[in-house]
């Protein structure tokens, strides 16, 4: 599947995601899908399709990741995992595709079902394993097993939210659960397995019968029935996958009935939102008709709307919720002090978002970032101006805030901007992307001024030709930064949470506010999780941020 680097329009860009998306979704293809039919399983997205309620989105996380790597031989990293509502309860999914591999585990798989993990405890909100592997990918087991973020952090945050967060996990045990893999469902409060086609043991028949001498067959080794009857390590038994996937659904009734949605109506139709984005990155459009398609026709309203406009800052609605916005102008733009440049971070732009965000922290109103910033002023004028100082302001109150943050990038994502507009590092509840979002740390024309300017510039006073040995260097790195400001090439290394077709993007971003809003947090940061308040549960009464 290569990649594809053009200056198309958004429209032809997403028909290209879409049908990447659709390649990817069929995992290891159909013969694999008939013999998971034969073996009497559904497929993941089957059971997806069966545990979730259907009228609202499934939001699935990381398709793209891995699609470039291993030879292609790892659609969606051999896992799917996403946001849906269960009984009307916001829910994180992960679901092992056994037609990828058996269901093994890649490098990115870790990663994947990590990003999985902390959506849930970011958000509070309950996760549900459907596992059906055959554990590690040994001959990858460098990348999988050993490290601080291998496979072993999956057991941590297990516990984490088991012992800590009391945040619910569900294990369905669906088809082989090997070897250290077993703890997943082990560390979870409620498994579930299937009658006669799942497995859960520390090792397979063949590995005791080489360890110990001992020969046995997989159902009175690590079956459903001896989990059950004997052993008492699984809680409940289903005769097949659509019987244990009610189970699941029986286990989100008995939890706090669901908070009650708010609605609410875009000024104009999402059907717009392909024809706001000129096919040129570098062409200006006004960011008033996007988010016209996104946020409620009601309640919009602009902070500060002639002081630094560059910054768009408001409060509005989503669905019926109140938000924040925080989005970048494009283009040049007529101020009191003179001309801006759309896109930019100046001093003045920077302390008028610094402020913004502070005073939504002080009403709890959850922040969406609309990135499509190409970093900071530079200058002797935005030195002297204490554009470093302004910006660390700007960095710091966006850090600091425990407010839900949501982003979505439109278009360019470059340098410190992107990452004063809650990048990812900056652990954001979310981060969506346009077919359209360009991330990285500059433009390719701009790298090539920033590694070869100042050897054009002598060869230009000297009045010498640009050696072809430089052409070549200069085309290979505008082909580089074209390649890797692709928005497939970001989602496939999991830089967004995924890429989204423009016209979905405010049910999504709906449902996205919904699951991050659903509980009240005190801190966002990783390292605060052991100090989380061990009182707050599930069923804790909180205000709404609404």
């Amino acid at each position: 599947m290569p990649m594809k680097v053009s200056g198309r329009d958004l429209r032809s860009k997403n028909l290209e995601l879409c049908e990447l998306q659709d390649q990817l979704r069929q995992g290891g293809g159909v013969k694999k899908i008939d013999k998971q039919h034969r073996d009497g399983k559904l497929t993941a997205r089957e059971r997806i399709a069966q545990l979730i309620d259907p009228d609202k989105p499934f939001v699935e996380i990381g398709l793209l990741i891995a699609y470039d790597l291993h030879g292609g031989q790892a659609p969606a990293a051999g896992v799917v995992t996403g946001l849906a509502n269960i009984e009307g309860r916001p829910a994180v999914i992960v679901a092992n595709d056994a037609t990828v591999k058996a269901g093994a585990w890649w490098p990115e798989t870790i990663t994947k079902i990590l990003r999985a993990q902390e959506i849930a405890m970011r958000n509070r909100v309950p996760i549900v394993y459907l596992v059906d592997s055959a554990g590690v990918n040994l001959p990858l087991q460098d990348g999988i097993f050993p490290g601080q973020y291998g496979a072993g952090r999956i057991f941590y945050y297990n516990s984490l939210m088991r012992r800590r967060l009391r945040i619910p996990q569900i294990a369905a045990v669906m088809g082989p659960c090997i070897a250290g893999g077993a703890y997943l469902p082990a560390l979870s409060d409620v498994i579930i397995m299937v009658e006669k086609v799942s497995f859960m043991g520390l090792g397979g028949p063949n590995l005791v019968k080489g360890a110990v001498g001992q020969v046995t067959d997989s159902e009175t080794l690590g079956g459903a029935a001896m989990h059950t009857a004997l052993s008492g390590v699984a809680h409940y038994r289903a005769p097949d996958d659509s019987a244990c996937l009610q189970l699941i659904r029986q286990q989100f009734r008995q939890m706090p009935p669901p908070r009650v949605e708010a609605n609410g109506n875009a000024k104009f139709d999402a059907e717009g939102l392909y024809d706001i984005l000129p096919a040129d990155h570098r062409l200006p459009y006004r960011v008033e008709d996007l988010l016209d398609r996104i946020l409620d026709a009601q309640d919009f309203l602009e902070f500060q709307p002639e002081y630094a406009p560059e910054f768009l800052c408001a409060t509005g609605r989503l669905n019926g919720r109140a938000v924040g916005v925080i989005a970048n102008r494009r283009g040049f733009l007529k101020t009191a002090a003179g001309m801006r440049v759309g896109g930019i971070v100046y001093t003045e732009s920077a302390r008028k978002v610094a402020y913004f965000v502070e005073n939504a922290q002080r009403q709890q109103l959850p922040l969406l970032y609309v990135q499509d910033v190409s970093g900071f002023m530079v200058g002797v004028d935005a030195e002297t101006g204490g554009i470093i100082r302004a910006g660390a302001e700007m960095v710091e109150a966006m850090a600091c805030a425990t407010v839900p943050k949501i982003v979505l990038t439109v278009n360019h994502a470059s340098g410190a901007g992107y990452y004063a507009m809650a990048g990812q590092g900056f652990d954001p509840n979310f981060t969506f992307s346009w077919p359209s979002a360009r991330i990285g740390v500059m433009e390719g024309d701009s790298a090539v001024q920033a590694i070869y300017g100042p050897e054009l510039e002598k060869l230009k006073a000297a009045g010498q030709p640009v050696p072809l040995e430089l052409q070549d260097k200069i085309s290979q790195t505008r082909a580089d930064y074209d390649r890797w400001l692709d928005a497939n090439y970001a989602a496939a290394r999991g830089h967004c949470d995924a890429i989204i077709d423009p016209k979905e993007t405010r049910a999504i971003l709906a449902f996205a506010f919904e699951i991050a809003c659903a509980h009240a947090g005190t801190e966002h940061l990783p390292i605060a999780l052991l100090a989380a308040d061990s009182t707050r549960t599930l069923s804790s009464k909180e205000p709404s941020r609404e």
